[in-house]
């Protein structure tokens, strides 16, 4: 049973009049709902956290300032847990008897100032006032906590809208986990995370949360926890620490996409440029980049398990290191990058694997590449071996690989990370690259290149058909590859005629 007690609120201080009394720790979890992860393209193996001061923690109905000089204040409606009973190494069959009561929270934060938290948002979250809780307390022991509804709206209009069912780690889990590390007491707040929808708010705007459990006797709700953004008078000075700082990628963080940060749309592959690189040859594609100084893009000792297949997408890169009994004893078991990369690659995208062109243990298998056809994606690309090799080929989907290889990853490789720049067979790719591999191999395109690049292959491909022509009439190479200003003349001639 989580207490007896009952709430009691410190009438000194009204900031905390939505919870028992002023918090000791107030834990906050970086990311847990599938639907935020799915948004930023990335999955956690495991929770990981931030603390709060109890000083950011404010009342319904308070104001909180966007400070001088910032622009990306965002709000985070969360679920947050207090504690009720001491917890200390507790097991998850048990943690949740150690919460007391459920509420409201919103983790606001000023994604100008986070850069250089390096993952602490000690100045981006730690503000005063950045952390309602309220407006009142539910029962925990009343509600099933795998069932709160979650939601937030802004100026009265449902900007999030989620369950604890949506949470990629149960919240008895974050009290058993934390509980491994120190004691989590009376009174202590857990905020749980925040799904999609999180985005910026400007001052005037009001945004509020409430957590209910819709299913519980009585639908016991926590109310609407409400919060006014007003534009704060003080800034910050630079003598004495990092400034505020905003870039399109902070900004597309914070808003929650480019499109409602009022960005360009990021590189895409259209169907119309997927049309075009489709006709397009990777012989003629190497040519192209190395007229404009680039001759290092193309993945070496590569074959293709179909050869009839036009690989054509957007690179999610992969990173193994190599085999190291201790490193794979710590990393490479259970929910590892490798999975990761897989579970949250999209349609259009290509996963590229950096195995260091060592291919004497596989880097997939059959229940990855089916993985990965499901979600749609592109094909895959590795400088190391597949495993289940025929039946890999089964699923149909473009593979790139070095051969063939019975043995799992772990007798040469450590999955260690992913969505960071890789090396792949001699070639550097970046997240976001435009893969395309044909019979004769694989070539890497940066975005912005792919379209004067593909628009000049194709030109050319004419120019060398055309040429071919010429030849198998009888016609002499000398002075027709390349053409001299006779054969380009006539060459322009028929063109212009077609």
């Amino acid at each position: 049973m989580s207490t007896d007690s009952t709430p009691t609120t410190d009438a000194a201080d009204p900031r905390f009049a939505g919870l028992p009394g002023r918090p000791g720790k107030i834990i906050a979890v970086h990311l847990s709902y599938a639907s935020r992860a799915d948004q930023r393209g990335r999955r956690p193996a495991s929770p990981s956290y931030f603390f709060k001061p109890s000083s950011s923690v404010s009342a319904t109905g308070a104001q909180i300032e966007r400070p001088a000089g910032t622009e990306l204040l965002a709000f985070e409606g969360e679920i947050a847990l207090v504690i009720g009973t001491a917890a200390r190494r507790v097991p998850l069959a048990q943690a949740w008897d150690h919460v007391a009561w459920v509420t409201a929270a919103n983790d606001f934060g000023v994604y100008d100032l986070r850069a250089n938290d390096k993952g602490s948002n000690v100045r981006s979250k730690g503000g005063d006032g950045y952390t309602p809780i309220g407006a009142h307390l539910i029962d925990a022991r009343t509600v099933d906590p795998t069932a709160l509804r979650l939601r937030t709206w802004v100026n009265g209009e449902i900007a999030q809208d989620d369950s604890s069912a949506g949470l990629i780690f149960s919240l008895a889990q974050f009290v058993a986990d934390l509980s491994q590390h120190f004691t989590l007491e009376p009174g202590d707040v857990i905020l749980t995370g925040t799904p999609a929808g999180s985005s910026v708010v400007v001052p005037g705007d009001v945004v509020e949360v409430e957590v209910d459990a819709p299913a519980a006797p009585g639908a016991p709700s926590s109310g609407r926890l409400s919060t006014t953004v007003v534009q704060g008078e003080h800034g910050f000075d630079g003598a004495l620490g990092s400034l505020p700082s905003a870039d399109d990628t902070q900004r597309e963080d914070a808003w929650g996409s480019r499109e409602a940060a009022g960005l360009e749309p990021a590189f895409a592959l259209t169907p119309q440029l997927r049309a075009k690189l489709e006709k397009a040859p990777v012989a003629g594609l190497s040519a192209q980049l190395r007229k404009r100084g680039l001759n290092t893009v193309l993945i070496d000792g590569l074959q293709p398990m179909h050869p009839e297949a036009k690989l054509i997408g957007t690179a999610k890169t992969l990173r193994f290191v190599p085999g190291r009994e201790d490193l794979f004893t710590s990393h490479g078991g259970g929910y590892n990058p490798q999975k990761q990369a897989f579970d949250a690659v999209k349609n259009g995208e290509v996963i590229v694997i950096e195995a260091r062109g060592d291919a004497t243990a596989g880097t997939l298998g059959d229940i990855l590449a089916i993985r990965a056809n499901a979600a749609g994606a592109a094909g895959i690309v590795t400088d190391g071996a597949v495993r289940d090799y025929d039946a890999v080929a089964a699923v149909g989907l473009p593979v790139f690989s070095k051969g063939s290889h019975p043995a799992v990853l772990g007798r040469r490789h450590v999955a260690w990370d992913h969505d960071l720049t890789i090396g792949c067979g001699g070639a550097t790719v970046q997240p976001g690259d435009v893969i395309v591999g044909d019979s004769d191999g694989v070539i890497v395109i940066p975005p912005a290149l792919v379209e004067d690049v593909v628009d000049a292959t194709l030109a050319q491909e004419e120019k060398d058909a055309w040429i071919a022509d010429r030849v198998a009439e009888g016609n002499r190479i000398e002075g027709l590859f390349p053409m001299n200003a006779e054969w380009a003349q006539r060459y322009a001639q028929e063109a212009a005629h077609e």
